[in-house]
Protein backbone atom coordinates (compact mmCIF):
# COMPACT_ATOMS: atom_id res chain seq x y z
CA UNK A 1 0.00 0.00 0.00
CA UNK A 2 2.68 2.26 0.69
CA UNK A 3 4.26 2.27 -2.70
CA UNK A 4 1.29 3.84 -4.76
CA UNK A 5 1.80 7.00 -2.27
CA UNK A 6 5.44 7.10 -2.28
CA UNK A 7 6.30 7.55 -5.69
CA UNK A 8 3.56 10.45 -6.90
CA UNK A 9 5.44 12.23 -4.12
CA UNK A 10 8.93 11.33 -5.40
CA UNK A 11 8.02 12.41 -8.13
CA UNK A 12 6.68 16.14 -7.23
CA UNK A 13 9.58 16.57 -5.80
CA UNK A 14 11.12 15.91 -8.86
CA UNK A 15 9.34 18.57 -10.78
CA UNK A 16 10.05 21.17 -7.24
CA UNK A 17 13.76 20.23 -8.23
CA UNK A 18 13.49 21.62 -11.57
CA UNK A 19 11.84 25.30 -10.35
CA UNK A 20 14.33 24.96 -6.79
CA UNK A 21 17.45 25.04 -9.91
CA UNK A 22 15.68 28.54 -10.59
CA UNK A 23 15.02 29.82 -6.89
CA UNK A 24 17.54 32.39 -7.61
CA UNK A 25 16.18 33.32 -9.91
CA UNK A 26 12.82 33.40 -8.04
CA UNK A 27 14.33 35.24 -5.44
CA UNK A 28 16.01 38.49 -8.09
CA UNK A 29 12.02 38.76 -9.59
CA UNK A 30 10.99 39.10 -5.92
CA UNK A 31 13.35 41.73 -5.27
CA UNK A 32 12.77 43.41 -8.68
CA UNK A 33 8.95 43.40 -7.90
CA UNK A 34 9.24 45.08 -4.93
CA UNK A 35 11.38 47.62 -6.40
CA UNK A 36 9.03 48.06 -9.08
CA UNK A 37 6.29 48.33 -6.70
CA UNK A 38 7.65 50.89 -4.83
CA UNK A 39 8.05 52.96 -8.51
CA UNK A 40 4.88 52.40 -9.54
CA UNK A 41 4.16 55.26 -6.73
CA UNK A 42 5.90 57.93 -8.76
CA UNK A 43 2.49 58.60 -10.45
CA UNK A 44 0.52 59.35 -7.64
CA UNK A 45 3.65 61.22 -5.69
CA UNK A 46 4.00 63.24 -8.86
CA UNK A 47 0.16 64.24 -9.07
CA UNK A 48 0.22 64.37 -5.35
CA UNK A 49 3.14 67.46 -5.73
CA UNK A 50 2.07 68.93 -8.95
CA UNK A 51 -1.83 69.69 -7.01
CA UNK A 52 -0.72 71.04 -4.18
CA UNK A 53 2.96 72.75 -4.55
CA UNK A 54 3.59 73.37 -8.16
CA UNK A 55 0.30 74.76 -9.11
CA UNK A 56 -0.35 76.95 -5.74
CA UNK A 57 3.52 78.13 -5.97
CA UNK A 58 3.42 78.75 -9.52
CA UNK A 59 7.37 77.58 -9.36
CA UNK A 60 8.54 75.93 -12.92
CA UNK A 61 11.66 75.29 -11.49
CA UNK A 62 9.86 72.49 -9.06
CA UNK A 63 8.07 71.65 -12.02
CA UNK A 64 10.91 70.55 -13.78
CA UNK A 65 12.87 68.72 -11.20
CA UNK A 66 9.72 66.52 -10.70
CA UNK A 67 9.81 65.81 -14.29
CA UNK A 68 13.12 65.04 -14.40
CA UNK A 69 12.77 62.78 -11.23
CA UNK A 70 9.85 61.03 -12.08
CA UNK A 71 11.41 60.38 -15.79
CA UNK A 72 14.33 59.13 -14.16
CA UNK A 73 11.96 56.83 -11.94
CA UNK A 74 9.72 55.76 -14.75
CA UNK A 75 12.75 54.71 -16.71
CA UNK A 76 14.23 52.69 -13.85
CA UNK A 77 10.55 50.93 -13.38
CA UNK A 78 10.77 50.37 -17.35
CA UNK A 79 14.16 48.65 -17.17
CA UNK A 80 13.11 46.44 -14.14
CA UNK A 81 9.74 45.33 -15.70
CA UNK A 82 12.35 44.80 -19.38
CA UNK A 83 14.49 42.31 -16.88
CA UNK A 84 11.68 40.80 -14.80
CA UNK A 85 10.54 39.27 -18.37
CA UNK A 86 13.31 38.37 -19.86
CA UNK A 87 14.00 36.45 -16.65
CA UNK A 88 10.64 34.99 -16.50
CA UNK A 89 11.30 33.59 -20.21
CA UNK A 90 14.32 31.89 -19.46
CA UNK A 91 12.95 30.20 -16.30
CA UNK A 92 10.30 28.82 -18.68
CA UNK A 93 13.19 27.74 -20.94
CA UNK A 94 15.54 26.71 -18.11
CA UNK A 95 12.08 24.30 -16.69
CA UNK A 96 11.97 22.86 -20.11
CA UNK A 97 15.44 21.91 -20.94
CA UNK A 98 15.24 20.23 -17.26
CA UNK A 99 12.14 18.32 -17.88
CA UNK A 100 11.63 18.05 -21.84
CA UNK A 101 14.03 14.93 -21.78
CA UNK A 102 12.16 13.12 -18.73
CA UNK A 103 8.23 14.17 -20.99
CA UNK A 104 9.95 12.55 -24.25
CA UNK A 105 10.75 9.09 -22.35
CA UNK A 106 7.47 8.68 -21.08
CA UNK A 107 5.80 9.67 -24.42
CA UNK A 108 8.14 6.77 -25.51
CA UNK A 109 7.34 4.11 -22.49
CA UNK A 110 3.42 5.76 -22.20
CA UNK A 111 2.22 3.50 -24.78
CA UNK A 112 3.71 -0.07 -23.81
CA UNK A 113 2.49 0.54 -20.23
CA UNK A 114 -0.91 1.63 -20.71
CA UNK A 115 -1.27 1.14 -24.70
CA UNK A 116 -2.30 3.92 -27.20
CA UNK A 117 -5.61 5.27 -25.50
CA UNK A 118 -4.89 8.63 -25.10
CA UNK A 119 -3.47 11.27 -27.24
CA UNK A 120 0.23 10.15 -26.83
CA UNK A 121 1.54 14.10 -27.20
CA UNK A 122 -0.27 15.10 -24.44
CA UNK A 123 2.53 15.18 -21.76
CA UNK A 124 4.68 17.64 -24.25
CA UNK A 125 1.58 19.95 -24.90
CA UNK A 126 1.58 19.68 -20.90
CA UNK A 127 5.03 20.86 -20.50
CA UNK A 128 4.24 23.67 -23.05
CA UNK A 129 1.62 25.09 -20.93
CA UNK A 130 3.63 25.19 -17.84
CA UNK A 131 6.38 27.06 -19.80
CA UNK A 132 4.24 29.37 -21.77
CA UNK A 133 2.58 30.65 -18.09
CA UNK A 134 5.86 31.30 -16.56
CA UNK A 135 7.02 32.73 -18.80
CA UNK A 136 3.72 35.37 -19.74
CA UNK A 137 2.55 37.86 -17.39
CA UNK A 138 0.83 35.39 -14.75
CA UNK A 139 3.77 35.28 -12.62
CA UNK A 140 3.70 38.85 -12.35
CA UNK A 141 0.55 39.51 -11.19
CA UNK A 142 2.01 37.00 -8.62
CA UNK A 143 4.83 38.95 -7.98
CA UNK A 144 2.59 41.96 -7.07
CA UNK A 145 -0.40 40.26 -5.72
CA UNK A 146 1.60 40.75 -1.80
CA UNK A 147 1.79 44.94 -2.39
CA UNK A 148 -2.14 44.92 -2.53
CA UNK A 149 -2.35 45.81 1.07
CA UNK A 150 0.66 48.20 0.41
CA UNK A 151 -0.99 50.42 -1.47
CA UNK A 152 -4.35 49.97 0.43
CA UNK A 153 -2.72 51.16 3.83
CA UNK A 154 -0.75 54.25 1.55
CA UNK A 155 -4.43 54.83 1.04
CA UNK A 156 -5.88 54.90 4.12
CA UNK A 157 -3.28 57.39 5.09
CA UNK A 158 -4.37 59.75 2.10
CA UNK A 159 -8.17 59.64 3.84
CA UNK A 160 -9.94 56.44 5.39
CA UNK A 161 -12.78 56.88 3.15
CA UNK A 162 -10.33 56.48 0.06
CA UNK A 163 -9.05 53.68 2.07
CA UNK A 164 -12.31 51.90 2.25
CA UNK A 165 -13.49 52.43 -1.39
CA UNK A 166 -10.34 50.85 -2.40
CA UNK A 167 -10.82 47.88 -0.03
CA UNK A 168 -14.18 47.51 -0.86
CA UNK A 169 -13.45 47.06 -4.62
CA UNK A 170 -10.32 44.57 -3.90
CA UNK A 171 -12.59 42.47 -2.41
CA UNK A 172 -15.30 42.62 -4.76
CA UNK A 173 -12.63 41.64 -7.52
CA UNK A 174 -11.25 39.02 -4.84
CA UNK A 175 -14.91 37.54 -5.43
CA UNK A 176 -14.38 37.27 -9.18
CA UNK A 177 -11.21 35.79 -8.47
CA UNK A 178 -12.41 32.92 -6.46
CA UNK A 179 -15.65 32.33 -9.17
CA UNK A 180 -13.47 32.82 -12.36
CA UNK A 181 -11.42 29.63 -10.39
CA UNK A 182 -14.56 27.50 -9.51
CA UNK A 183 -16.14 28.46 -13.20
CA UNK A 184 -13.60 27.77 -14.96
CA UNK A 185 -11.80 24.51 -13.45
CA UNK A 186 -14.80 21.87 -15.15
CA UNK A 187 -14.76 23.44 -18.24
CA UNK A 188 -11.23 23.76 -19.07
CA UNK A 189 -10.22 20.17 -17.70
CA UNK A 190 -13.15 19.12 -20.32
CA UNK A 191 -11.61 20.83 -22.84
CA UNK A 192 -8.49 19.18 -22.57
CA UNK A 193 -9.75 15.67 -22.52
CA UNK A 194 -12.06 16.32 -26.11
CA UNK A 195 -8.76 18.04 -27.22
CA UNK A 196 -6.92 14.96 -26.86
CA UNK A 197 -9.50 12.61 -28.22
CA UNK A 198 -10.28 15.02 -31.08
CA UNK A 199 -6.34 14.48 -31.55
CA UNK A 200 -5.87 11.37 -31.17
CA UNK A 201 -8.44 10.47 -34.16
CA UNK A 202 -6.78 13.39 -36.19
CA UNK A 203 -3.62 11.35 -36.41
CA UNK A 204 -5.06 8.12 -36.86
CA UNK A 205 -7.12 9.33 -39.51
CA UNK A 206 -3.81 10.53 -41.14
CA UNK A 207 -2.08 7.41 -40.53
CA UNK A 208 -5.07 5.32 -42.27
CA UNK A 209 -5.73 7.97 -45.10
CA UNK A 210 -5.25 5.35 -47.80
CA UNK A 211 -7.43 3.00 -46.19
CA UNK A 212 -9.81 5.94 -45.40
CA UNK A 213 -9.79 6.83 -49.25
CA UNK A 214 -10.00 3.42 -50.67
CA UNK A 215 -12.89 2.28 -48.98
CA UNK A 216 -15.09 5.12 -48.87
CA UNK A 217 -14.66 6.10 -45.02
CA UNK A 218 -13.20 9.60 -44.93
CA UNK A 219 -16.87 11.13 -44.59
CA UNK A 220 -17.87 8.78 -41.60
CA UNK A 221 -14.78 8.96 -39.74
CA UNK A 222 -14.70 13.13 -40.46
CA UNK A 223 -18.45 13.19 -39.03
CA UNK A 224 -17.16 11.62 -35.99
CA UNK A 225 -14.08 13.90 -35.98
CA UNK A 226 -16.80 16.60 -36.21
CA UNK A 227 -18.39 15.46 -33.40
CA UNK A 228 -14.80 15.43 -31.30
CA UNK A 229 -14.46 18.75 -32.32
CA UNK A 230 -17.48 20.56 -31.54
CA UNK A 231 -17.08 19.25 -28.00
CA UNK A 232 -13.94 20.31 -27.54
CA UNK A 233 -14.87 23.65 -29.29
CA UNK A 234 -18.00 24.03 -26.92
CA UNK A 235 -16.03 23.17 -23.82
CA UNK A 236 -13.23 25.68 -24.80
CA UNK A 237 -16.01 28.50 -25.95
CA UNK A 238 -17.54 27.79 -21.95
CA UNK A 239 -14.60 28.16 -20.65
CA UNK A 240 -13.41 31.72 -22.73
CA UNK A 241 -17.15 32.95 -21.84
CA UNK A 242 -16.78 32.53 -18.24
CA UNK A 243 -13.55 34.02 -17.90
CA UNK A 244 -13.98 36.45 -20.70
CA UNK A 245 -17.07 37.71 -18.71
CA UNK A 246 -15.35 37.98 -15.50
CA UNK A 247 -12.13 39.92 -16.64
CA UNK A 248 -14.89 42.38 -18.25
CA UNK A 249 -16.16 42.91 -15.41
CA UNK A 250 -13.33 42.96 -13.39
CA UNK A 251 -12.59 45.53 -15.53
CA UNK A 252 -15.29 47.43 -15.49
CA UNK A 253 -14.84 47.71 -11.97
CA UNK A 254 -11.69 48.99 -11.58
CA UNK A 255 -13.23 51.99 -13.74
CA UNK A 256 -16.05 52.24 -11.52
CA UNK A 257 -13.77 52.47 -8.66
CA UNK A 258 -11.14 55.06 -10.38
CA UNK A 259 -14.43 57.09 -10.71
CA UNK A 260 -15.87 56.47 -7.36
CA UNK A 261 -12.27 57.76 -5.60
CA UNK A 262 -12.55 60.35 -7.56
CA UNK A 263 -15.87 61.55 -6.46
CA UNK A 264 -15.04 60.47 -2.71
CA UNK A 265 -11.83 63.00 -2.67
CA UNK A 266 -14.07 65.54 -4.48
CA UNK A 267 -16.33 65.22 -1.61
CA UNK A 268 -13.46 65.38 1.09
CA UNK A 269 -12.22 68.48 -1.47
CA UNK A 270 -15.35 70.05 -0.70
CA UNK A 271 -15.75 69.51 3.19
CA UNK A 272 -11.91 70.39 3.07
CA UNK A 273 -10.81 66.87 4.45
CA UNK A 274 -8.40 66.55 1.67
CA UNK A 275 -6.67 68.72 -0.99
CA UNK A 276 -7.03 68.53 -4.36
CA UNK A 277 -3.58 66.09 -5.04
CA UNK A 278 -4.99 63.44 -2.91
CA UNK A 279 -7.97 63.27 -5.66
CA UNK A 280 -5.73 62.60 -7.89
CA UNK A 281 -3.41 59.66 -6.25
CA UNK A 282 -6.14 58.09 -4.33
CA UNK A 283 -7.62 57.30 -7.82
CA UNK A 284 -3.84 56.19 -9.15
CA UNK A 285 -3.39 54.41 -6.23
CA UNK A 286 -6.35 52.78 -6.00
CA UNK A 287 -6.64 51.54 -9.61
CA UNK A 288 -3.07 50.19 -9.03
CA UNK A 289 -4.00 48.81 -6.11
CA UNK A 290 -6.49 46.57 -7.95
CA UNK A 291 -4.10 45.99 -11.17
CA UNK A 292 -2.58 42.97 -10.14
CA UNK A 293 -5.97 41.51 -9.50
CA UNK A 294 -7.10 42.22 -12.58
CA UNK A 295 -3.88 41.10 -14.30
CA UNK A 296 -4.61 37.66 -12.33
CA UNK A 297 -7.88 37.37 -13.92
CA UNK A 298 -7.35 38.29 -17.12
CA UNK A 299 -4.33 35.63 -16.96
CA UNK A 300 -6.42 32.89 -15.44
CA UNK A 301 -7.62 30.36 -17.90
CA UNK A 302 -3.66 30.54 -18.52
CA UNK A 303 -3.00 29.27 -14.93
CA UNK A 304 -5.87 26.69 -14.76
CA UNK A 305 -4.13 25.38 -18.00
CA UNK A 306 -0.85 25.37 -16.20
CA UNK A 307 -2.16 23.80 -13.37
CA UNK A 308 -3.63 21.14 -14.93
CA UNK A 309 -1.05 20.04 -16.95
CA UNK A 310 1.76 20.95 -13.99
CA UNK A 311 -0.58 17.89 -12.13
CA UNK A 312 -1.29 15.38 -15.25
CA UNK A 313 2.92 16.04 -15.81
CA UNK A 314 3.30 14.89 -12.25
CA UNK A 315 1.07 11.79 -12.21
CA UNK A 316 2.45 10.85 -15.71
CA UNK A 317 6.20 11.05 -13.87
CA UNK A 318 4.86 8.85 -11.17
CA UNK A 319 3.57 6.50 -13.08
CA UNK A 320 6.97 5.93 -15.04
CA UNK A 321 9.83 7.09 -12.68
CA UNK A 322 13.24 7.61 -13.83
CA UNK A 323 15.31 4.27 -13.51
CA UNK A 324 18.77 4.46 -12.45
CA UNK A 325 21.33 2.95 -15.08
CA UNK A 326 21.61 -1.01 -13.79
CA UNK A 327 25.23 -2.34 -13.70
CA UNK A 328 26.83 -2.93 -17.34
CA UNK A 329 26.76 -6.65 -17.85
CA UNK A 330 29.01 -8.57 -20.71
CA UNK A 331 27.05 -8.85 -23.95
CA UNK A 332 25.21 -12.50 -24.38
CA UNK A 333 26.34 -15.32 -25.98
CA UNK A 334 25.07 -18.41 -24.68
CA UNK A 335 21.92 -18.56 -24.26
CA UNK A 336 17.78 -17.36 -23.84
CA UNK A 337 15.47 -18.86 -21.31
CA UNK A 338 12.00 -17.84 -21.35
CA UNK A 339 10.81 -18.87 -17.68
CA UNK A 340 7.06 -19.37 -17.44
CA UNK A 341 6.17 -16.51 -19.20
CA UNK A 342 2.62 -14.64 -19.86
CA UNK A 343 2.38 -10.86 -21.03
CA UNK A 344 -0.82 -8.82 -20.99
CA UNK A 345 -0.94 -6.16 -24.01
CA UNK A 346 -0.52 -2.58 -22.47
CA UNK A 347 -3.71 -1.53 -20.70
CA UNK A 348 -5.06 -4.78 -20.86
CA UNK A 349 -5.78 -7.00 -17.86
CA UNK A 350 -6.24 -10.34 -19.72
CA UNK A 351 -3.29 -12.63 -20.51
CA UNK A 352 -2.08 -13.45 -24.18
CA UNK A 353 0.34 -15.65 -23.76
CA UNK A 354 0.24 -17.47 -20.59
CA UNK A 355 2.83 -20.34 -19.02
CA UNK A 356 5.61 -20.75 -21.88
CA UNK A 357 8.49 -21.92 -21.16
CA UNK A 358 11.53 -22.15 -23.40
CA UNK A 359 15.45 -22.66 -23.60
CA UNK A 360 17.62 -21.50 -27.07
CA UNK A 361 21.32 -21.68 -27.46
CA UNK A 362 23.80 -19.75 -29.63
CA UNK A 363 23.27 -20.78 -33.11
CA UNK A 364 19.58 -22.49 -32.46
CA UNK A 365 17.03 -20.25 -35.18
CA UNK A 366 13.20 -20.95 -33.35
CA UNK A 367 10.44 -20.76 -35.63
CA UNK A 368 6.92 -19.41 -33.59
CA UNK A 369 3.91 -21.10 -35.52
CA UNK A 370 0.26 -21.36 -35.03
CA UNK A 371 -3.47 -19.86 -36.09
CA UNK A 372 -4.21 -16.16 -36.06
CA UNK A 373 -4.78 -14.58 -32.52
CA UNK A 374 -2.69 -17.61 -31.20
CA UNK A 375 -0.28 -14.91 -29.45
CA UNK A 376 2.99 -15.19 -31.46
CA UNK A 377 3.60 -11.66 -32.13
CA UNK A 378 2.58 -11.50 -28.65
CA UNK A 379 5.60 -13.56 -27.52
CA UNK A 380 7.49 -11.92 -30.13
CA UNK A 381 7.21 -8.44 -28.10
CA UNK A 382 8.06 -10.30 -25.03
CA UNK A 383 11.05 -11.56 -25.89
CA UNK A 384 12.55 -7.74 -27.15
CA UNK A 385 11.28 -6.21 -24.06
CA UNK A 386 8.77 -4.63 -25.80
CA UNK A 387 5.96 -5.56 -23.31
CA UNK A 388 7.09 -6.34 -19.67
CA UNK A 389 6.61 -10.49 -18.85
CA UNK A 390 3.31 -10.28 -15.84
CA UNK A 391 4.64 -13.14 -15.25
CA UNK A 392 7.88 -15.29 -15.42
CA UNK A 393 10.96 -13.94 -16.44
CA UNK A 394 12.84 -13.58 -19.94
CA UNK A 395 16.76 -14.05 -19.30
CA UNK A 396 19.79 -13.81 -21.52
CA UNK A 397 23.12 -15.69 -20.11
CA UNK A 398 21.10 -15.60 -17.32
CA UNK A 399 20.10 -12.10 -16.36
CA UNK A 400 16.75 -10.82 -16.92
CA UNK A 401 15.73 -8.09 -19.58
CA UNK A 402 15.19 -5.44 -16.90
CA UNK A 403 18.53 -6.02 -15.52
CA UNK A 404 19.67 -4.43 -18.69
CA UNK A 405 19.17 -0.46 -19.60
CA UNK A 406 16.65 0.19 -22.83
CA UNK A 407 19.79 1.12 -24.72
CA UNK A 408 22.39 -1.35 -23.79
CA UNK A 409 19.94 -3.90 -24.00
CA UNK A 410 19.06 -2.73 -27.53
CA UNK A 411 22.72 -2.93 -28.76
CA UNK A 412 22.02 -6.80 -28.41
CA UNK A 413 18.65 -7.01 -30.01
CA UNK A 414 17.36 -7.23 -33.44
CA UNK A 415 13.54 -6.66 -34.30
CA UNK A 416 11.45 -6.93 -37.45
CA UNK A 417 8.08 -5.93 -36.29
CA UNK A 418 5.03 -7.28 -37.96
CA UNK A 419 4.07 -3.87 -38.54
CA UNK A 420 7.45 -2.35 -40.75
CA UNK A 421 7.95 1.45 -39.81
CA UNK A 422 10.38 3.76 -40.87
CA UNK A 423 11.69 6.85 -39.67
CA UNK A 424 12.33 10.16 -41.78
CA UNK A 425 15.90 10.07 -42.53
CA UNK A 426 18.10 8.23 -45.20
CA UNK A 427 18.34 4.92 -45.66
CA UNK A 428 21.73 4.37 -43.91
CA UNK A 429 20.30 6.03 -40.47
CA UNK A 430 17.51 3.82 -40.70
CA UNK A 431 19.81 1.06 -40.91
CA UNK A 432 22.57 2.37 -38.03
CA UNK A 433 19.18 3.28 -35.99
CA UNK A 434 20.36 6.61 -36.09
CA UNK A 435 23.56 5.95 -34.17
CA UNK A 436 26.00 9.10 -33.82
CA UNK A 437 28.27 8.97 -35.70
CA UNK A 438 27.09 6.32 -37.79
CA UNK A 439 29.53 3.73 -38.37
CA UNK A 440 29.51 3.14 -42.83
CA UNK A 441 31.12 -0.45 -42.53
CA UNK A 442 28.77 -1.92 -40.09
CA UNK A 443 25.77 -0.19 -42.02
CA UNK A 444 26.64 -1.92 -45.34
CA UNK A 445 27.50 -5.13 -43.62
CA UNK A 446 23.89 -5.33 -42.05
CA UNK A 447 22.89 -3.95 -45.91
CA UNK A 448 24.85 -7.12 -47.27
CA UNK A 449 24.00 -9.82 -44.19
CA UNK A 450 20.35 -8.61 -45.28
CA UNK A 451 20.73 -9.21 -48.90
CA UNK A 452 19.77 -5.16 -49.44
CA UNK A 453 23.10 -3.75 -50.27
CA UNK A 454 22.20 -3.93 -54.06
CA UNK A 455 18.69 -2.61 -53.82
CA UNK A 456 20.01 0.36 -52.12
CA UNK A 457 23.12 1.33 -54.38
CA UNK A 458 20.03 1.00 -57.42
CA UNK A 459 18.30 3.94 -55.59
CA UNK A 460 18.50 7.51 -56.83
CA UNK A 461 21.18 8.81 -54.03
CA UNK A 462 22.19 5.43 -52.53
CA UNK A 463 22.75 5.03 -48.66
CA UNK A 464 21.72 8.73 -48.55
CA UNK A 465 17.82 8.28 -50.09
CA UNK A 466 15.54 9.50 -47.88
CA UNK A 467 13.08 6.70 -46.58
CA UNK A 468 10.31 9.75 -46.23
CA UNK A 469 7.77 10.21 -42.87
CA UNK A 470 7.30 6.43 -42.05
CA UNK A 471 8.96 5.32 -45.02
CA UNK A 472 6.84 6.23 -47.75
CA UNK A 473 9.22 6.82 -50.23
CA UNK A 474 9.82 2.83 -50.36
CA UNK A 475 7.92 0.33 -51.59
CA UNK A 476 6.71 -2.23 -48.92
CA UNK A 477 9.04 -4.89 -49.85
CA UNK A 478 11.75 -2.49 -49.78
CA UNK A 479 11.04 -1.24 -46.35
CA UNK A 480 10.81 -4.37 -45.00
CA UNK A 481 14.22 -5.35 -46.21
CA UNK A 482 15.60 -2.20 -44.88
CA UNK A 483 13.90 -2.83 -41.47
CA UNK A 484 15.81 -6.48 -41.57
CA UNK A 485 19.08 -5.15 -42.40
CA UNK A 486 18.25 -2.67 -39.52
CA UNK A 487 17.24 -5.96 -37.38
CA UNK A 488 20.78 -7.24 -38.17
CA UNK A 489 22.99 -4.21 -37.27
CA UNK A 490 25.88 -4.70 -35.33
CA UNK A 491 25.48 -8.50 -35.35
CA UNK A 492 22.82 -8.38 -32.17
CA UNK A 493 22.53 -11.68 -30.42
CA UNK A 494 18.80 -12.45 -30.28
CA UNK A 495 17.14 -11.11 -33.76
CA UNK A 496 13.34 -11.46 -33.63
CA UNK A 497 11.41 -11.21 -36.58
CA UNK A 498 7.59 -10.90 -37.11
CA UNK A 499 6.17 -12.28 -40.34
CA UNK A 500 9.74 -11.50 -41.85
CA UNK A 501 8.50 -12.10 -45.40
CA UNK A 502 5.11 -11.28 -45.58
CA UNK A 503 6.09 -8.35 -48.46
CA UNK A 504 8.62 -10.30 -49.81
CA UNK A 505 8.74 -12.06 -53.60
CA UNK A 506 10.91 -14.94 -54.14
CA UNK A 507 14.26 -13.17 -53.92
CA UNK A 508 13.61 -11.51 -50.79
CA UNK A 509 12.83 -14.69 -49.66
CA UNK A 510 15.93 -15.90 -50.45
CA UNK A 511 18.00 -12.99 -48.55
CA UNK A 512 15.78 -13.75 -45.50
CA UNK A 513 17.09 -17.34 -45.37
CA UNK A 514 20.46 -16.98 -45.70
CA UNK A 515 20.25 -13.69 -42.89
CA UNK A 516 19.01 -16.18 -40.44
CA UNK A 517 21.34 -18.63 -41.36
CA UNK A 518 24.17 -15.78 -40.93
CA UNK A 519 22.41 -15.01 -37.38
CA UNK A 520 22.88 -18.90 -36.46
CA UNK A 521 26.37 -18.89 -38.41
CA UNK A 522 27.63 -16.66 -36.25
CA UNK A 523 26.55 -17.87 -33.19
CA UNK A 524 23.26 -15.72 -32.45
CA UNK A 525 19.85 -16.94 -31.91
CA UNK A 526 17.46 -16.22 -34.47
CA UNK A 527 13.23 -16.45 -33.92
CA UNK A 528 11.41 -16.18 -36.78
CA UNK A 529 7.28 -15.90 -36.20
CA UNK A 530 5.74 -17.22 -39.77
CA UNK A 531 2.78 -18.42 -41.61
CA UNK A 532 4.36 -19.22 -44.61
CA UNK A 533 6.84 -22.75 -44.79
CA UNK A 534 9.46 -20.58 -46.66
CA UNK A 535 10.03 -18.45 -43.15
CA UNK A 536 10.99 -21.41 -41.09
CA UNK A 537 13.45 -23.35 -43.99
CA UNK A 538 16.23 -22.19 -41.82
CA UNK A 539 15.51 -23.01 -38.42
CA UNK A 540 16.32 -26.12 -36.28
CA UNK A 541 13.73 -25.51 -33.59
CA UNK A 542 9.67 -24.91 -33.55
CA UNK A 543 7.20 -24.12 -31.00
CA UNK A 544 3.59 -24.53 -31.81
CA UNK A 545 1.52 -21.48 -30.46
CA UNK A 546 -2.34 -22.12 -29.64
CA UNK A 547 -5.31 -20.26 -27.46
CA UNK A 548 -1.87 -17.93 -25.73
CA UNK A 549 -0.07 -21.45 -25.04
CA UNK A 550 2.78 -23.66 -26.07
CA UNK A 551 1.32 -26.62 -27.41
CA UNK A 552 4.29 -27.97 -28.85
CA UNK A 553 8.17 -27.21 -28.51
CA UNK A 554 11.55 -29.11 -29.87
CA UNK A 555 13.42 -30.17 -32.68
CA UNK A 556 11.61 -28.73 -35.83
CA UNK A 557 11.30 -32.24 -37.41
CA UNK A 558 9.73 -33.62 -34.34
CA UNK A 559 6.71 -30.94 -34.02
CA UNK A 560 6.00 -31.24 -37.32
CA UNK A 561 5.45 -34.75 -37.06
CA UNK A 562 3.40 -34.27 -33.76
CA UNK A 563 1.52 -31.58 -35.08
CA UNK A 564 0.92 -33.41 -39.19
CA UNK A 565 -0.40 -36.19 -36.40
CA UNK A 566 -2.91 -34.34 -34.60
CA UNK A 567 -4.19 -33.12 -38.18
CA UNK A 568 -4.55 -36.43 -39.40
CA UNK A 569 -6.16 -37.59 -36.07
CA UNK A 570 -8.62 -34.82 -36.15
CA UNK A 571 -9.02 -34.87 -39.52
CA UNK A 572 -10.12 -38.91 -39.32
CA UNK A 573 -12.25 -37.76 -35.89
CA UNK A 574 -14.56 -35.73 -38.29
CA UNK A 575 -14.93 -38.13 -41.36
CA UNK A 576 -15.96 -40.61 -38.57
CA UNK A 577 -18.40 -38.27 -36.93
CA UNK A 578 -20.14 -37.69 -40.23
CA UNK A 579 -20.82 -41.70 -40.83
CA UNK A 580 -22.89 -41.68 -37.22
CA UNK A 581 -27.02 -40.81 -37.98
CA UNK A 582 -28.22 -38.23 -35.96
CA UNK A 583 -30.71 -38.94 -32.92
CA UNK A 584 -34.10 -39.41 -34.11
CA UNK A 585 -33.46 -39.70 -37.81
CA UNK A 586 -35.96 -42.41 -39.97
CA UNK A 587 -34.14 -44.87 -41.96
CA UNK A 588 -35.73 -45.37 -45.10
Amino acid sequence: MRQPVRRPNQQRSELANALAACRGAFISIGLMSGMSNILMLTGAIFMLEVYDRVLPSRSIPTLIGLVILATGLYAAQGLLDFIRGRILVRIGMRLDEALSGRVYETIVRLPLKLGNRNDGLQPMRDLDSVRSFLSGAGPNAMFDLPWLPIYLIICFLFHPYIGLAALFGAIVLGIITMLTETMTREPTRAATQFAMARNSLAETSRRNAEVLTAMGMTSRIAAKWGTANTQYLASQQRASDVAGGFGSAAKVLRMMLQSGVLAVGAYLVIYQQATAGIIIAGSILSARALAPVDLAIANWRGFVGARQGWRRLTDLLGLLPSLPPPMPLQPPSRNVVVESAAVMPPGSEKAVVQDVSITLQAGNGLGIIGPSGSGKSSLARMLVGVWKPARGRIRLDGAALDQWSPDSLGRHIGYLPQDVELLAGTVAQNIGRFSEPLDPKAVIAAATAAGVHDLIVGLPDGYETQVGESGTALSAGQAQRVALARALYGEPFLVVLDEPNSNLDSEGDEALSRAIMSVRARGGIAVVVAHRPSAIACVDMLLMMSGGRAQAFGAKDEVLARVLQQREGASAASRSLKLVPEAGAVKS
